[in-house]
Protein backbone atom coordinates (compact mmCIF):
# COMPACT_ATOMS: atom_id res chain seq x y z
CA UNK A 1 0.00 0.00 0.00
CA UNK A 2 1.23 3.46 -0.92
CA UNK A 3 1.90 6.58 1.13
CA UNK A 4 2.02 8.60 -2.10
CA UNK A 5 -1.67 8.45 -3.00
CA UNK A 6 -2.58 11.26 -5.37
CA UNK A 7 -6.35 11.46 -4.99
CA UNK A 8 -7.11 10.49 -1.39
CA UNK A 9 -5.82 11.16 2.13
CA UNK A 10 -5.71 8.77 5.09
CA UNK A 11 -5.63 9.78 8.74
CA UNK A 12 -6.67 8.81 12.27
CA UNK A 13 -8.63 11.89 13.47
CA UNK A 14 -9.77 10.33 16.76
CA UNK A 15 -9.02 7.13 18.64
CA UNK A 16 -10.10 3.92 16.85
CA UNK A 17 -11.46 5.82 13.81
CA UNK A 18 -9.81 5.99 10.38
CA UNK A 19 -10.85 8.69 7.94
CA UNK A 20 -10.36 8.44 4.19
CA UNK A 21 -10.85 11.71 2.30
CA UNK A 22 -11.46 12.15 -1.42
CA UNK A 23 -8.96 14.85 -2.42
CA UNK A 24 -9.87 15.99 -5.94
CA UNK A 25 -11.81 19.10 -4.99
CA UNK A 26 -10.76 20.77 -8.24
CA UNK A 27 -12.88 18.20 -10.12
CA UNK A 28 -15.64 18.04 -7.48
CA UNK A 29 -14.06 14.69 -6.56
CA UNK A 30 -14.84 13.08 -9.90
CA UNK A 31 -13.63 9.48 -9.87
CA UNK A 32 -11.04 8.16 -12.26
CA UNK A 33 -9.76 4.61 -11.95
CA UNK A 34 -6.68 5.83 -10.04
CA UNK A 35 -8.86 7.38 -7.33
CA UNK A 36 -10.95 4.23 -6.99
CA UNK A 37 -7.84 2.05 -6.79
CA UNK A 38 -6.31 4.28 -4.12
CA UNK A 39 -9.59 4.34 -2.24
CA UNK A 40 -9.67 0.57 -2.23
CA UNK A 41 -6.11 0.43 -0.87
CA UNK A 42 -7.07 2.84 1.89
CA UNK A 43 -10.13 0.79 2.86
CA UNK A 44 -7.88 -2.28 3.01
CA UNK A 45 -5.45 -0.46 5.28
CA UNK A 46 -8.22 0.54 7.68
CA UNK A 47 -9.83 -2.90 7.59
CA UNK A 48 -6.56 -4.62 8.47
CA UNK A 49 -5.53 -2.19 11.21
CA UNK A 50 -6.50 -3.81 14.52
CA UNK A 51 -6.60 -0.41 16.23
CA UNK A 52 -9.35 0.84 13.87
CA UNK A 53 -12.98 0.00 14.59
CA UNK A 54 -14.84 2.52 12.41
CA UNK A 55 -14.03 3.94 8.95
CA UNK A 56 -15.23 7.36 7.80
CA UNK A 57 -15.33 8.34 4.12
CA UNK A 58 -15.23 12.13 3.62
CA UNK A 59 -14.47 14.52 0.77
CA UNK A 60 -12.67 17.82 0.26
CA UNK A 61 -14.36 20.86 -1.21
CA UNK A 62 -17.90 21.99 -1.80
CA UNK A 63 -19.21 18.72 -3.26
CA UNK A 64 -18.79 15.12 -2.13
CA UNK A 65 -18.54 13.70 -5.66
CA UNK A 66 -19.69 14.59 -9.15
CA UNK A 67 -19.48 10.94 -10.21
CA UNK A 68 -17.36 9.23 -12.83
CA UNK A 69 -14.68 11.36 -14.47
CA UNK A 70 -15.88 11.13 -18.07
CA UNK A 71 -12.66 12.76 -19.32
CA UNK A 72 -10.35 10.19 -17.77
CA UNK A 73 -10.70 7.37 -20.30
CA UNK A 74 -11.30 3.70 -19.61
CA UNK A 75 -7.82 2.15 -19.55
CA UNK A 76 -6.90 -0.32 -16.80
CA UNK A 77 -3.17 0.33 -17.38
CA UNK A 78 -1.23 0.43 -14.09
CA UNK A 79 -4.33 -0.56 -12.08
CA UNK A 80 -3.95 -3.76 -10.07
CA UNK A 81 -7.19 -5.80 -10.18
CA UNK A 82 -8.48 -7.17 -6.89
CA UNK A 83 -11.25 -9.43 -8.22
CA UNK A 84 -11.45 -12.29 -10.68
CA UNK A 85 -12.31 -10.19 -13.74
CA UNK A 86 -9.89 -10.42 -16.66
CA UNK A 87 -9.33 -9.58 -20.35
CA UNK A 88 -9.88 -5.86 -19.79
CA UNK A 89 -8.48 -5.08 -23.23
CA UNK A 90 -10.67 -7.62 -25.06
CA UNK A 91 -12.54 -6.22 -28.09
CA UNK A 92 -16.27 -5.61 -28.22
CA UNK A 93 -18.41 -5.66 -25.10
CA UNK A 94 -16.18 -8.14 -23.28
CA UNK A 95 -13.35 -5.83 -22.24
CA UNK A 96 -15.40 -2.85 -21.12
CA UNK A 97 -17.95 -4.95 -19.26
CA UNK A 98 -15.11 -6.67 -17.38
CA UNK A 99 -13.59 -3.28 -16.56
CA UNK A 100 -16.83 -1.90 -15.12
CA UNK A 101 -17.46 -5.16 -13.25
CA UNK A 102 -14.05 -4.73 -11.62
CA UNK A 103 -13.86 -0.98 -10.99
CA UNK A 104 -17.49 -0.25 -10.18
CA UNK A 105 -19.63 -3.17 -9.04
CA UNK A 106 -16.72 -5.23 -7.74
CA UNK A 107 -15.21 -2.46 -5.63
CA UNK A 108 -18.56 -1.22 -4.32
CA UNK A 109 -19.59 -4.69 -3.21
CA UNK A 110 -16.19 -5.23 -1.60
CA UNK A 111 -16.51 -2.00 0.42
CA UNK A 112 -20.08 -2.80 1.38
CA UNK A 113 -18.83 -6.02 2.99
CA UNK A 114 -15.88 -4.63 4.97
CA UNK A 115 -16.35 -6.22 8.41
CA UNK A 116 -16.16 -2.87 10.20
CA UNK A 117 -18.75 -0.09 10.44
CA UNK A 118 -18.36 2.56 7.74
CA UNK A 119 -19.79 6.09 7.70
CA UNK A 120 -20.09 8.47 4.75
CA UNK A 121 -19.64 12.15 5.64
CA UNK A 122 -21.43 13.99 2.86
CA UNK A 123 -21.75 17.61 1.75
CA UNK A 124 -22.90 19.27 -1.46
CA UNK A 125 -23.76 17.32 -4.58
CA UNK A 126 -23.60 13.55 -4.90
CA UNK A 127 -24.19 12.68 -8.54
CA UNK A 128 -24.54 9.22 -10.14
CA UNK A 129 -21.18 7.53 -9.52
CA UNK A 130 -20.94 9.57 -6.32
CA UNK A 131 -23.80 7.50 -4.95
CA UNK A 132 -21.65 4.43 -5.62
CA UNK A 133 -19.28 5.68 -2.92
CA UNK A 134 -22.02 6.65 -0.46
CA UNK A 135 -24.42 3.71 -0.73
CA UNK A 136 -21.93 0.93 0.17
CA UNK A 137 -21.33 2.68 3.51
CA UNK A 138 -23.29 1.49 6.56
CA UNK A 139 -24.34 4.94 7.80
CA UNK A 140 -24.61 8.33 6.10
CA UNK A 141 -24.27 11.64 7.91
CA UNK A 142 -24.97 14.55 5.59
CA UNK A 143 -24.98 18.32 5.69
CA UNK A 144 -28.15 20.28 5.11
CA UNK A 145 -26.96 21.29 1.64
CA UNK A 146 -26.43 17.70 0.45
CA UNK A 147 -28.34 16.52 -2.61
CA UNK A 148 -28.39 13.12 -4.28
CA UNK A 149 -29.11 12.35 -7.94
CA UNK A 150 -28.65 9.76 -10.66
CA UNK A 151 -29.48 11.53 -13.94
CA UNK A 152 -27.78 9.05 -16.28
CA UNK A 153 -31.00 7.70 -17.84
CA UNK A 154 -30.42 10.74 -20.08
CA UNK A 155 -27.34 8.88 -21.34
CA UNK A 156 -29.52 5.98 -22.49
CA UNK A 157 -28.69 3.59 -19.64
CA UNK A 158 -30.76 2.45 -16.66
CA UNK A 159 -28.76 4.14 -13.90
CA UNK A 160 -25.30 3.92 -12.36
CA UNK A 161 -23.66 0.52 -12.12
CA UNK A 162 -24.09 -0.26 -8.38
CA UNK A 163 -27.87 -0.44 -8.77
CA UNK A 164 -29.25 -0.49 -5.23
CA UNK A 165 -31.70 2.37 -5.72
CA UNK A 166 -34.87 0.52 -4.59
CA UNK A 167 -33.09 -0.70 -1.45
CA UNK A 168 -31.88 2.80 -0.63
CA UNK A 169 -34.99 4.96 -1.22
CA UNK A 170 -37.81 2.54 -2.06
CA UNK A 171 -39.26 1.63 -5.44
CA UNK A 172 -41.41 4.73 -6.06
CA UNK A 173 -38.74 7.32 -5.29
CA UNK A 174 -36.12 5.23 -7.11
CA UNK A 175 -38.23 5.37 -10.26
CA UNK A 176 -38.81 9.09 -9.90
CA UNK A 177 -35.08 9.76 -9.41
CA UNK A 178 -34.24 7.75 -12.50
CA UNK A 179 -37.09 8.88 -14.75
CA UNK A 180 -36.66 12.61 -14.01
CA UNK A 181 -33.00 12.82 -13.07
CA UNK A 182 -33.86 15.24 -10.28
CA UNK A 183 -31.83 15.53 -7.11
CA UNK A 184 -33.40 14.63 -3.79
CA UNK A 185 -32.61 16.81 -0.80
CA UNK A 186 -30.99 15.77 2.46
CA UNK A 187 -34.31 16.00 4.31
CA UNK A 188 -36.06 13.94 1.64
CA UNK A 189 -33.32 11.32 1.86
CA UNK A 190 -33.75 11.26 5.64
CA UNK A 191 -37.53 10.74 5.37
CA UNK A 192 -37.00 7.77 3.07
CA UNK A 193 -34.36 6.19 5.30
CA UNK A 194 -31.44 6.71 2.93
CA UNK A 195 -29.37 8.79 5.35
CA UNK A 196 -28.80 8.43 9.08
CA UNK A 197 -28.91 12.07 10.12
CA UNK A 198 -28.83 15.59 8.67
CA UNK A 199 -26.78 18.28 10.42
CA UNK A 200 -25.81 21.91 9.77
CA UNK A 201 -22.86 22.20 7.39
CA UNK A 202 -20.65 23.66 10.12
CA UNK A 203 -21.28 20.58 12.31
CA UNK A 204 -20.78 17.89 9.67
CA UNK A 205 -17.27 16.83 10.65
CA UNK A 206 -17.83 17.00 14.41
CA UNK A 207 -21.17 15.15 14.22
CA UNK A 208 -19.67 12.41 12.08
CA UNK A 209 -16.69 11.90 14.36
CA UNK A 210 -18.94 11.96 17.43
CA UNK A 211 -21.03 9.15 15.95
CA UNK A 212 -17.94 7.23 14.88
CA UNK A 213 -16.38 7.55 18.34
CA UNK A 214 -19.60 6.40 20.00
CA UNK A 215 -19.72 3.29 17.81
CA UNK A 216 -15.99 2.62 18.31
CA UNK A 217 -16.58 2.02 22.03
CA UNK A 218 -18.31 -1.27 21.14
CA UNK A 219 -16.25 -4.47 20.79
CA UNK A 220 -15.05 -5.08 17.24
CA UNK A 221 -16.44 -8.59 16.98
CA UNK A 222 -19.89 -7.52 18.10
CA UNK A 223 -19.90 -4.75 15.49
CA UNK A 224 -18.81 -7.20 12.81
CA UNK A 225 -21.55 -9.68 13.72
CA UNK A 226 -24.21 -6.97 13.78
CA UNK A 227 -23.17 -5.65 10.38
CA UNK A 228 -23.08 -9.12 8.87
CA UNK A 229 -26.53 -9.89 10.25
CA UNK A 230 -28.08 -6.85 8.57
CA UNK A 231 -26.20 -7.46 5.32
CA UNK A 232 -27.32 -11.10 5.35
CA UNK A 233 -30.93 -9.89 5.53
CA UNK A 234 -30.44 -7.68 2.48
CA UNK A 235 -28.76 -10.58 0.69
CA UNK A 236 -31.74 -12.82 1.50
CA UNK A 237 -33.91 -10.14 -0.14
CA UNK A 238 -31.92 -10.59 -3.35
CA UNK A 239 -29.76 -7.47 -3.27
CA UNK A 240 -26.73 -8.91 -5.08
CA UNK A 241 -28.86 -10.66 -7.69
CA UNK A 242 -30.68 -7.38 -8.35
CA UNK A 243 -27.36 -5.54 -8.78
CA UNK A 244 -26.09 -8.10 -11.27
CA UNK A 245 -29.33 -8.07 -13.24
CA UNK A 246 -29.30 -4.28 -13.50
CA UNK A 247 -25.60 -4.31 -14.40
CA UNK A 248 -26.35 -6.57 -17.36
CA UNK A 249 -29.07 -4.18 -18.52
CA UNK A 250 -26.64 -1.28 -18.07
CA UNK A 251 -24.40 -2.90 -20.66
CA UNK A 252 -27.29 -3.50 -23.01
CA UNK A 253 -27.66 0.30 -22.88
CA UNK A 254 -23.96 0.85 -23.57
CA UNK A 255 -23.99 -1.45 -26.57
CA UNK A 256 -27.20 0.09 -27.92
CA UNK A 257 -25.50 3.50 -27.74
CA UNK A 258 -22.41 2.17 -29.51
CA UNK A 259 -24.58 0.94 -32.39
CA UNK A 260 -26.52 4.21 -32.67
CA UNK A 261 -24.02 6.87 -31.65
CA UNK A 262 -20.57 5.24 -31.73
CA UNK A 263 -20.37 6.19 -28.05
CA UNK A 264 -20.99 4.39 -24.76
CA UNK A 265 -23.59 7.03 -23.87
CA UNK A 266 -26.16 9.00 -25.82
CA UNK A 267 -24.27 12.27 -26.47
CA UNK A 268 -27.47 14.32 -26.24
CA UNK A 269 -27.71 13.31 -22.60
CA UNK A 270 -24.84 15.60 -21.64
CA UNK A 271 -26.78 18.67 -22.74
CA UNK A 272 -29.94 17.42 -21.03
CA UNK A 273 -28.18 16.89 -17.70
CA UNK A 274 -26.34 20.22 -17.85
CA UNK A 275 -29.53 22.10 -18.67
CA UNK A 276 -31.24 20.67 -15.57
CA UNK A 277 -28.30 20.97 -13.16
Amino acid sequence: MSDTWQHIRYEIPVDRVARITLARAETANAQDYRMLSELNEAFDRAARDESVRVIVLAADGKHFSSGHDLRAGTSMDDIEPIGTQCHFDAPGAEGYMATEAEMYVGLCWRWRNIPKPTIAQVQGKVIAGGLMLVWPMDLIVCAEDATFSDPVVAFGVNGHEYFTHPYEVGARLAKEMLFTGRAITAEEALRHGMVTKVVPNAELESSTLELASHIARRPMFGLTLAKQSVNNTLDAMGMYTAIQSAFGLHHVGHNHNLRLHDSLVDPEGIAVIRSEA
